[in-house]
């Protein structure tokens, strides 16, 4: 039996962009959105009673629309501890008065999303009537079963607060005997593109070639939404994607500047996270294939580090005065011998990283850098980048203990850490990281610039991290990391 269909009356349209704007997941910030509704879904709660609906709104209130999605569930009755999730009460002249709520706090709408994956089922178009100005609803979204066992049924559920680009579901699950199963994490994509989204595909290929180092995938849900954008008008891509949790277990991130801290050496789990990386390189490159570079690739990424280095002169005028030895990293990439291409983590760091007792690091959230487009993050690329962006990570650990103890150096500890990353990664991959330092200077030094325009924009107080890497670049060009 099919909830109640419960369209959004006028009052409620204009209510929802105040609401919106508050969320940590729109991208807008300091702006009033200024949504369209482009299409929706219908999802089916088994008892009939709580209707279940994801909006596709489109927010044009920015120079480029982004399309978000929005589920909301439409109770008769108050949610029991939920009022932090009350998006709003409406009147309907058939049912009386609805509460209405984000669909993510709510025990039914999970449920609905964890059967819609298990069972491979499909989600319809809601059907919806649209205001005057907006085009009638459409959509359209299928689950994908990846795990063999049944997880369980779900018991109870709750909201990360933390998520920033998404929303992060933890489901609590028994098994048909009540007994507790282990517990799942679903991230629903607030923000949609067309194409896949490599968190999901990047993951699930790990995880399916029997690799350890990532989290168990157990489903996905894929959907299409209207884009006049799309080469056919329909645009499709990845709606949530679930997985094994693991609870309880601190961040590379804790652990290292805990290490800082209490003064105790890093080398040896810094050698073995080298080797994790280097494994999960290798087994992408198996699983997913790789290529060669072409001029477009090589002209691709010197346009997109000039665009960098423009971009960090504007915030920070001071670093003219690295301008030519960044231009001369940016061309020497042109001159340098490429490795393969691959498909890699994309943004990768300490805090991608959890340390799981007995099982040693597991690396999470492959879904790239957030400020590059999709079509951009899920094109193969240097698996140097990942190598740099844990180097420019071991500097920030340092950087960020010495921001709280002014006066004091970590930077022999980060020098160390980097130099045992780099030999763990040499011992996995059979060829140290090192021999293309030309092109891992360039990459460091772009994600240094990257930096710059962070903390210029949101921690000043920080900026000397980055830029100390930027003259460290400048003066040696990381020659006290040379094999």
């Amino acid at each position: 039996m099919r909830g109640p269909l419960v369209p959004l009356p006028l009052s409620f349209l204009e209510l929802l962009p105040a609401w919106i704007a508050q969320q940590r997941w729109y991208a807008g910030k300091g702006r009033v959105p200024a949504l369209r509704r482009i299409g929706g879904l219908r999802f089916v709660d088994p008892a009939g009673e709580v209707g279940i609906h994801v909006h596709m709104l489109l927010d044009e209130s920015g120079q480029t629309p982004t399309t978000y999605q929005v589920p909301l569930t439409y109770r008769g009755a108050r949610l029991a501890g939920a009022d932090h999730a009350l998006v709003a009460t409406a009147e309907d002249r058939g049912l009386g008065t609805r509460y209405i709520y984000d669909a993510p706090h709510d025990p039914v709408f999970v449920t609905a999303l964890l059967r819609l994956m298990l069972d491979e089922a499909t989600a319809p178009s809601d059907g919806a009537t649209e205001t005057s100005d907006q085009a009638h609803g459409s959509g359209f979204a299928r689950g994908h079963r990846v795990a063999t066992a049944d997880p369980g049924r779900l018991l109870a559920s709750h909201v990360l607060t933390g998520e920033q680009s998404n929303t992060s579901i933890i489901l609590e699950l028994v098994d048909a005997l009540g007994s507790p199963s282990n517990p799942l994490i679903c991230k629903l994509f607030r923000v949609l593109h067309h194409g896949e989204n490599p968190d999901v595909v990047v993951q699930s290929a790990l995880a399916g070639a029997g690799s350890t180092l990532v989290p168990q995938s157990v489903g996905n849900v894929s959907g299409q939404w209207p884009d006049a954008g799309a080469p056919d008008g329909v645009a499709r891509g990845h709606l949530a994607f679930a997985q094994e949790f693991l609870p309880g277990v601190d961040d590379a991130w804790r652990v290292a500047l805990a290490a800082v801290a209490s003064g105790a050496d890093f080398t040896s789990q810094a050698r073995s996270l080298g080797q994790a990386t280097a494994e999960v390189h290798a087994t992408l490159a198996q699983a997913m294939s790789t290529r060669t570079a072409t001029d477009e690739d090589v002209v691709a990424l010197t346009r997109s580090m000039r665009a960098r280095h423009a971009a960090a002169l504007s915030e920070v005028p001071a670093l003219a005065a690295y301008d030519s030895m960044v231009r001369e990293s940016i061309e020497s990439v042109s001159s340098a011998t490429w490795p393969a291409l691959q498909r890699i983590h994309g943004d990768y760091h300490l805090g991608q990283v959890l340390d799981v007792p007995d099982r040693g690091w597991v690396l999470v959230d492959f879904e790239g850098e957030p400020l590059r487009p999709l079509t951009e993050r899920t094109q193969p690329d240097l698996a140097l980048r990942d190598v740099a962006g844990m180097l420019r990570s071991f500097d920030y650990v340092a950087g960020s203990w010495e921001q709280s103890h002014p006066g004091r150096s970590a930077a022999q500890w980060a020098t160390r850490a980097r130099t045992a990353f780099l030999e763990g990664y040499a011992q996995s991959a059979g060829r140290d990281p090192r021999e293309d330092g030309v092109l891992l200077d360039a990459l460091e030094l772009d994600k240094a610039l990257y930096e710059v325009v962070y903390e210029a924009r949101n921690r000043p107080t920080w900026l000397s991290i980055p830029i100390t890497a930027i003259q460290h670049l400048s003066a040696g060009r990381r020659s006290d990391l040379r094999p």
